[in-house]
């Protein structure tokens, strides 16, 4: 698995209007239809749709 990455501003945001609590997620995968994020502390992942 690549190195997980941290958020851009516009990142952030866009998962805090998701209600999720954009210091604790890191960006694994990027794709053009979704995001695949993984927790910090607990290396939960979770995938949302991309904007």
């Amino acid at each position: 698995m690549k190195r997980p990455r941290k958020l851009s501003v516009a990142e952030r945001q866009y998962l805090q209007s998701m209600k999720l609590a954009a210091e604790n997620w890191l960006i694994s995968k990027k794709m053009s239809d979704e995001w695949v994020l993984v927790h910090r502390m607990t290396d939960i992942t979770k995938t949302v749709p991309a904007p």
